[in-house]
């Protein structure tokens, strides 16, 4: 029997795993006064915030692997103890693939057909047709090609478009034409009519979507983040947005959320906003799930986990 304690509810997992993992002992922990419950516990899984998992992990000094329900881990890979006690980290990338890719090809239909333009006429019972664009032969680079960018990949590929990747490692991925490093990011922007930001946020990519990377791109690109606002400078997105310098930006993912009601972005037409939900689906708490329990066979039976951190790397 192993000890596995739950922290934090996402998407309804933490009343099912008692449910389902009847010949272990499972501690859902209600709150961090709750913590104490924790001790003795070998495994914990749930929320991605950094401070939460580091009150976990000086309560269960016999932790030995982490699962984050989250798929960033930005938040703990800093934390000594994965380090000092050379504890395992996993975190929940793939289930997400699906409802944030389609989400991501939603929002580029969506700039290229000019949805938001007529939702905004609906409101005022205006009738005015606008020029759409065709989104076949067109090109979207994809920042960050982990298995999120990687099935955006492939849908893309999928209506049409000549996708660029840009990762550090290199290797074929199925939709993709070219792949480049990152150091090669602001060559390829030149190329992006849609750019989509899919990596994690590291010391690497943090502002890697710079004011200089922005003034590269073409007046009619857009920007599409379903990943983490860090990543842009983002007084420097609005400044291109405001002075016709970029064609859109469709963001899911902000520097500050919620996005405070005085922030430009809310006023610009030329911007969709999404709040951090291109990975909702009733189908994530099942896929979550599935990884996990597969995780928690592969660990008792002293097998390689899936989805291990790299700590340096993070991610």
């Amino acid at each position: 029997m192993t000890k596995i304690a739950v922290i934090g509810r996402f998407q309804g997992i933490a009343d099912e795993l008692p449910r389902l993992l009847t010949d272990d002992e499972v501690i859902v922990l209600k709150d961090d006064a709750d913590i104490a419950r924790a001790t003795g516990a070998e495994v914990g899984v749930g929320t991605n915030l950094g401070s939460r998992v580091r009150t976990l992990l000086r309560a269960a000094p016999e932790l030995r692997w982490y699962h984050s329900l989250g798929a960033g881990v930005e938040d703990l890979v800093g934390a000594p103890e994965l380090r000092g006690r050379e504890i395992v980290l996993t975190n929940n990338s793939g289930p997400y693939d699906i409802p944030i890719a389609e989400h991501v090809i939603a929002m580029i239909l969506a700039a290229a057909k000019r949805l938001h333009v007529y939702r905004d006429q609906q409101g005022r019972a205006e009738w005015r047709p606008h020029p759409q664009e065709e989104v076949r032969d067109q090109t979207v680079v994809v920042f960050g090609i982990g298995s999120i960018g990687a099935e955006v990949a492939r849908l893309a590929a999928g209506v049409g478009m000549r996708v660029v990747g840009v990762r550090r490692r290199e290797g074929a991925v199925p939709g993709v034409s070219r792949m480049v490093s990152p150091d090669r990011l602001a060559e390829a922007v030149t190329e992006a009519d849609y750019l989509v930001l899919a990596a994690p946020l590291t010391a690497r990519t943090r502002g890697a979507i710079s004011r200089e990377v922005i003034a590269r791109m073409k007046p009619t690109a857009w920007i599409v983040n379903i990943a983490r606002g860090a990543l842009v400078d983002e007084a420097a997105l609005v400044d291109a947005l405001r002075g016709g310098r970029l064609g859109g930006a469709a963001l899911d993912a902000l520097t500050v959320e919620p996005l405070p009601k005085e922030h430009a972005l809310w006023s610009l037409p030329n911007v969709i906003i999404t709040p951090h939900s291109s990975n909702s689906s009733p189908r994530i708490r099942e896929r979550s799930l599935a990884l996990f329990r597969e995780n928690l066979r592969r660990y008792k039976a002293r097998e390689p986990l899936l989805n291990v951190v790299d700590l340096d790397a993070g991610y």
